[in-house]
């Protein structure tokens, strides 16, 4: 991912989109700290499912009072042993590595649990409780995320940050991502198995430093037709070296269609 200067001077999202989507989602962080939950994960791995059944239910896990943001990022470093992920991308493969530049352990594994930029171990006991670690600390930033539809089909996407203090750094990311996939693996290590992923990321942009306290983010797309755009949202979230300082998702407007 590479930084554009260009992008800083203030931009939007727009996705095709079909003409029914006729509803405005208009979000804004909160002062509570969001739990920006990131899962590694691989359908060419034996041992995933399990991460990925604990994502897609992290919402009943934790109760509707939490503020999170579940994002799964499939990597393609399991593609060479039998399956290929679809919805694996090599810039996942990077963020993963970054992410544990500083790091305890820098071993790069999936299934692997961050939450808000640092690796959770016990994830299968301890992720409701990290979660509610974070939630009661207040953010240093605020991000507005805003999804608009248009009379020529195109849904419009707009992502801000602002910064408690300017002097706060950070790089602004915006994701769109998929619920309601169902796969049937037929080789490599789940041969056989059939495989559902929520929260499955798209699309990640970024990042876009902020300058002042402040940052904008921008892209136009196509949206492929393979993609349903009913179990589609877009997450917008800042994050500081590895740290995540705030989090946010259309999620929140809780509409019967997605983006």
């Amino acid at each position: 991912m590479h930084q554009n200067k260009l992008l800083v001077l203030g931009i939007s999202l727009v996705i095709a989109a079909p003409s029914y989507a006729n509803k405005v989602c208009e979000v804004k962080s909160g002062t509570a700290t969001a739990a920006l939950i990131e899962l590694y994960t691989s359908e060419g791995c034996s041992s995933c499912p399990p991460a990925d059944r604990t994502l897609n239910d992290l919402r009943r896990q934790v109760g509707s009072e939490a503020v999170v943001v579940p994002l799964a990022l499939h990597v393609s470093y399991w593609d060479s042993i039998g399956w290929i992920d679809s919805f694996a991308q090599k810039t996942f493969d990077s963020r993963q590595r970054k992410l544990l530049e500083n790091q305890q352990h820098r071993v790069v594994y999936t299934p692997q649990f961050f939450v808000n930029g640092s690796e959770l171990r016990s994830w299968s006991a301890d992720l409701p409780a990290a979660i509610r670690r974070i939630n009661a600390k207040t953010a240093p930033v605020e991000i507005g995320l805003k999804s608009t539809p248009s009379a020529n089909g195109t849904v419009l996407l707009d992502a801000n940050v602002t910064a408690r203090d300017a002097h706060i750094s950070g790089m602004l990311y915006v994701a769109v991502s998929e619920s309601g996939l169902v796969r049937r693996v037929l080789r490599g290590e789940n041969s056989g198995a059939t495989l559902q992923h929520d929260n499955a990321v798209r699309l990640l942009f970024g990042p876009i430093p902020l300058e002042h306290g402040s940052a904008n983010l921008s892209k136009e797309i196509s949206l492929p037709a393979s993609w349903n755009r009913e179990h589609l949202k877009a997450s917008a979230f800042v994050q500081d070296g590895s740290r995540i300082l705030q989090a946010v998702s259309t999620a929140q407007c809780d509409a019967p269609r997605g983006l």
